[in-house]
């Protein structure tokens, strides 16, 4: 059965028009082979797959630790810059000796 160089979709509709009985038992061979190779499989991947998603937990946990320490020192920062801010202001406040009514001159 020389298939030359078809296109994948002239491929499906040639074996649609026309199944013959070499789909039909390649077919039933790869069901056949699923069903046995499956069960054996399966066994053998669960620990994979227990060490990849574990693997997975591990680091978002890890990540979730690293974000909330970078927030807590973004907020430690902002405090400090606020408190430089506020001391700073205190400080200028007493050299103008200007009070926000204007009271202060009319002694």
């Amino acid at each position: 059965m020389n298939q030359g160089q078809i296109g994948l979709r002239a491929r499906v509709e040639q074996l649609a028009s026309n199944p013959g009985h070499q789909v039909v038992t390649r077919a039933l061979v790869v069901g056949v082979a699923a069903a046995v190779v499956v069960p054996v499989v399966l066994p053998l991947a669960k620990p994979f797959a227990k060490a990849t998603i574990k693997a997975g937990v591990t680091l978002i946990e890890k990540t979730k630790m690293a974000v909330a320490e970078t927030m807590e020192m973004v907020a430690d920062i902002a405090a400090e810059a606020r408190a430089e801010v506020q001391t700073a202001q205190a400080q200028v406040a007493p050299v103008g000796e200007s009070t926000p009514s204007g009271d202060a001159n009319q002694n």
